[in-house]
């Protein structure tokens, strides 16, 4: 079993807005970069010798014409040019050199170069204008993201919060997954959910739950209550919209609150996966509800009333909420990520640590690629003269890795 690695030396680590996104290998990235950046000055030279080295009835050509158009992409519209001409020039040279410049084949080749540049020059400036629309789209997404999922304080109503976000979809920044947090008169209130569906569609009904979440935690005196303003807010939306989703859509969610001074945690749980808590020690409790209850959104198709269930949150404490891009995390065989086999007994020096060292093992596992969004919120109590021992012993023992 790969094991988490040592505690705070993941590969993935949290971004400035609290978010995570898989960077792959960098170093290797940059090298590659550097071989194919150099790769038009190459093919000019080997085409040179190409064409010195063989008789006058073979010719370099091809790698002439190859040079600007592997500059285009990569390269300033100056670089390109700059390539092209060395492109033509070497083309010219050569058959002075060679005594065929008089020739009409000598010509159709030195015209076929610079109509090549040309062309190479005019897929620069498309390649540049794409990369600012894209560069444009990607602020957008970026504001968008800190507008519907802010960066959570590192500290909230005495505890330690972290969250991580990581997006299935390539240069994807927001999707279908949500986490809040927030302090209020009945303590700090917490919520990760899963909306259904992904894409525009997703992403609108998170922002209402997180809208409602925000504006109900204030108010409502119990998580019960809670539940069912969220419910409420998102039956409004479904009468609002005209697709499937209005219909089918719901939002799997746990709901959470940590009264103020004390050392317990209160969840209510619909339909997502259970949270775990890790206790100062390594060990480690799941904590599944004591029914199951329908998501958020069904309220119509009737069911039990929330229950709110409460456990011990002593210091020390860590709770980590996730939705279900975690534990359907599937590697090479097909088998699933297993949060709680992979954590019992490993100790993190707080919740940011818990979720670097989280992220990168589920990276490992799955060999860098995901097919669901993924959220993580940890909330830590902080703990009291605790030990020197929790910032040197390894997220995982030596015996566990293979």
């Amino acid at each position: 079993m790969v094991g988490l690695g040592r505690q705070g030396s993941g590969a993935g680590r949290a971004g400035a807005d609290g978010t995570g996104h898989g960077t792959g290998d960098v170093t290797g990235n940059g090298v590659t970069r550097r071989v194919v950046r150099l790769l038009p000055v190459v093919l000019i030279a080997v085409g040179m010798v190409f064409d010195v080295l063989t008789p006058p009835s073979f010719t370099g050509s091809p790698f002439f014409t190859a040079a600007p158009l592997i500059a285009a992409p990569l390269f300033t519209l100056w670089a390109t040019a700059l390539t092209g001409g060395l492109a033509v020039c070497a083309v010219f040279v050569l058959h002075i050199l060679n005594g065929t410049s008089w020739k009409v084949e000598a010509l159709t080749e030195l015209v076929t170069v610079l109509t090549v540049a040309g062309l190479a020059l005019l897929i620069n400036r498309m390649v540049r204008r794409s990369g600012e629309r894209l560069a444009s789209a990607r602020g957008i997404a970026e504001a968008a993201q800190r507008a519907v999922l802010p960066k959570p304080a590192e500290r909230i109503g005495g505890l330690h919060v972290s969250a991580w976000y990581e997006a299935a979809q390539a240069d994807a920044f927001i999707g279908g997954d949500l986490y809040a947090v927030q302090e209020t008169p009945y303590g700090v209130r917490l919520a990760v959910g899963d909306v259904r569906g992904k894409g525009l569609g997703a992403v609108e009904a998170v922002a209402v739950v997180l809208g409602a979440f925000r504006e109900a935690a204030e108010t409502e005196p119990t998580l019960e209550a809670l539940a069912q303003r969220l419910e409420r807010a998102l039956a409004r939306e479904g009468t609002r919209r005209d697709s499937l989703d209005a219909v089918e859509g719901f939002t799997t969610c746990v709901l959470g609150e940590v009264p103020q001074g004390a050392g317990v945690l209160r969840l209510l749980n619909r339909g997502h996966p259970e949270p775990l808590l890790l206790h100062a020690n390594g060990e480690l409790a799941v904590l599944a509800p004591a029914e199951p209850a329908l998501p958020l959104g069904m309220g119509e198709l009737g069911g039990r009333p929330d229950l709110v269930q409460e456990w011990a949150f002593p210091a020390g404490t860590t709770l980590l909420l996730y939705t279900d891009g975690l534990t359907e995390a599937r590697d090479g065989a097909g088998d699933f990520y297993d949060p709680a086999a992979r954590l019992r007994g490993r100790i993190f020096p707080g919740p940011q640590a818990l979720l670097s060292a989280l992220s990168s093992d589920v990276r490992r596992h799955t060999g860098g690629g995901a097919t669901d969004d993924m959220a993580l919120l940890a909330v830590g109590r902080p703990g009291e003269r605790e030990p020197e021992r929790r910032r040197t012993v390894p997220v995982v023992p030596r015996g566990d890795a293979m």
